[in-house]
């Protein structure tokens, strides 16, 4: 639209140095790639719209990828960790390929400890102790370590007291399947038992407010729980994130601070019944204080919120996590009451959980507002100042005056007793 523009005004610009009367049809050129590409930086500045990369998603997810990981046996010495944080498709597969494995591996033991005792050439002869009964090939073999893994026993295929090697290998794919079942069991029920999914019914509002509560300008979002059964412990925290420059010419992207979301007076810890709004004062600590409604579209920041607690069924600590750029800062509105007293019970709207209304916001920053209210404040003070100086001046006049008068009078006493005297 810029590019047009800037074309059209030099397209009209030729056409006045040509004759009025004749028709001229200004047409709006399209330019090809590499002119487009060959603009100014300054009008693609001003003609592209800045998109704000998120640190975090709304859902949660960190919207961060770790590339040029050379040590990536740290993620074999943690195993259990990798199997339970991998895709639910590849825990299945790596599920079932480990008992697959397992029991064709001593299936195939059980096969030849048969072969190298000849029970194979003894099919059938009842004279013949094999080490196995019912044992005529490696299908049976294979049946044969599933039954001895999963101790089923049906009681067809059983290991004679007259092979040692088999009872020995019956001790180690024993203890060797208790190990797996623990290892593969204890990861499944993990995988299951993570509180994610309990994290998808605690619910942040899309936009941050930002309006005056008791006097104060403050930042607000609101924040809110599905379930009946509530979350124990419950803490909300709040990072901005915001890249900077030190004063001596350090960059540091992504730089992480502190919002105080009432850690110093406790209420950051939340009975989470009922959707509560988290409220940040924007004072001299705060990093909006310099911040106005007409500056604020042009920050990069991100607002990254954060709401931990224990989950009452099982115990386990849960995290929900979500953020908010420059655009879902709304200056200038409140969030619509969601909760109503019913008839012996409270209940809760959740339709208007993220609804919002306009009200009366001043548009300067926090400093400025207290800048413009200790200038409202200063002739008062003043007044009252010089008052009670004028007040302590007049006292002192007044005191040395009486003396003055004190000291005349008593002159007076004492030259009328001289001239008594005389």
């Amino acid at each position: 639209v810029c590019l047009f523009s800037m074309a059209a005004n030099v397209l009209e610009e030729d056409s006045m140095e040509q004759d009025i009367e004749s028709p001229v049809t200004i047409h709006q050129p399209k330019l090809p790639k590499q002119a487009r590409e060959d603009l100014p930086k300054n009008i693609n500045k001003e003609c592209a719209k800045r998109k704000i990369q998120r640190y975090v998603r709304k859902d949660g997810k960190c919207n961060v990828h770790h590339g040029n990981v050379r040590e990536t046996y740290r993620y074999l010495t943690d195993i259990f960790t990798t199997l339970v944080d991998l895709k639910w498709r590849f825990n299945l597969l790596i599920f079932v390929m480990v008992y697959t494995v397992t029991w064709l591996f001593f299936g195939m033991i059980w096969w030849l400890i048969a072969y190298m005792r000849g029970d194979m050439d003894h099919i059938g002869d009842s004279t013949w102790t094999p080490c196995v009964s019912n044992l005529n090939g490696f299908v049976s073999a294979f049946l044969f370590s599933i039954e001895t893994e999963t101790t089923i026993g049906y009681g067809y295929r059983v290991i004679t007291d007259k092979c040692p090697e088999g009872i020995i290998l019956l001790l180690v794919q024993s203890v060797l399947g208790s190990i797996v079942n623990a290892f593969m069991v204890g990861c499944m029920f993990v995988k299951i038992s993570q509180p994610k999914k309990r994290a998808e019914t605690l619910v942040f509002s899309t936009n941050a407010v930002i309006s005056m509560r008791d006097g104060k300008l403050c930042l607000m979002f609101r924040v809110g729980d599905l379930r009946n059964s509530h979350i124990v412990e419950a803490s909300i925290r709040a990072k901005l994130i915001k890249s900077k420059q030190t004063k001596e010419g350090e960059f540091i992207p992504l730089n992480q601070t502190d919002i105080n979301v009432g850690y110093y007076t406790g209420d950051d810890r939340l009975f989470l019944v009922s959707p509560l709004i988290i409220s940040h004062e924007i004072n001299q600590q705060s990093p909006f204080w310099e911040i106005s409604k007409a500056q604020l579209p042009k920050e990069e920041l991100e607002i990254v919120v954060i709401l931990e607690g224990m989950v009452e069924a099982t115990g386990m600590t849960c995290q929900a996590r979500s953020s908010y750029i420059t655009s879902e800062i709304l200056w200038g509105y409140r969030f619509t009451p969601v909760l109503t007293l019913e008839d012996g019970f409270y209940e809760v709207d959740y339709n208007s959980f993220h609804e919002t209304y306009e009200t009366n916001t001043p548009v300067y920053s926090a400093k400025e507002l207290a800048e413009m209210a200790s200038r409202a404040e200063l002739p008062l003070t003043w007044s009252v100042s010089s008052k009670l100086d004028q007040h302590a001046e007049l006292e002192t006049e007044e005191e040395e005056k009486s003396q003055e008068d004190q000291n005349e009078r008593n002159g007076d006493v004492a030259n009328l007793e001289s001239e008594s005297k005389v």
